[in-house]
């Protein structure tokens, strides 16, 4: 299972948690208290950090988050046999059909379910070579809406970008 996929009680267990102290806004409070909080996945080294709020909890939580889309756009899951069937036969999880509205996704990239979804179809991408009109029938939707999907967070369409380009793709467009 990806580990963006993990509840939290199962990805903690992944995870080491570093508090610090940090500057910005939240005046001495934050510079006296370290509330900022770095999130690392220890078998990947991904890490993640929030700093924003002036709570441990809150920045927690929040790192977390962004652990979860990070491990989304830079961790593919090793490929099974079952993954290697065709895109007809793919079938989507739980999570992507109850978001699937006719032929389009809807899912904010805020989210909690975004990063699971995101590696989900990260990881069919993988599996069909990045070819988007393959994965985008495993997933029941036009190649249109999955380039909407991907574009939702810059990052993901960049990184999907520079692995076409190696492969000799053209590059998305949203």
């Amino acid at each position: 299972m990806h580990p963006s996929r993990k509840s939290t009680e199962f990805l903690e267990k992944e995870i080491v948690y570093e508090a610090t102290r940090s500057t910005g806004p939240g005046g001495q409070h934050r510079n006296r208290v370290a509330t900022a909080i770095r999130a690392t996945h220890k078998a990947t080294k991904i890490s993640a950090m929030a700093t924003e709020r002036r709570s441990q909890l809150e920045n927690k939580s929040e790192a977390l988050f962004r652990l979860r889309r990070k491990l989304a756009i830079n961790y593919r899951s090793p490929i099974t046999n079952e993954d290697l069937c065709s895109p007809a036969l793919y079938q989507p999880s739980e999570l992507w059909l109850k978001r699937l509205k006719g032929r389009k996704i809807k899912v904010s990239s805020t989210h909690i379910d975004f990063p699971a979804i995101l590696a989900e179809v990260l990881d069919r991408l993988q599996v069909d070579n990045d070819e988007v009109k393959n994965t985008a029938t495993a997933f029941r939707i036009s190649t249109t809406q999955l380039i909407k999907f991907l574009a939702i967070d810059g990052h993901v369409l960049n990184a999907l970008n520079e692995r076409r380009k190696t492969k000799k793709l053209k590059p998305l467009k949203a």
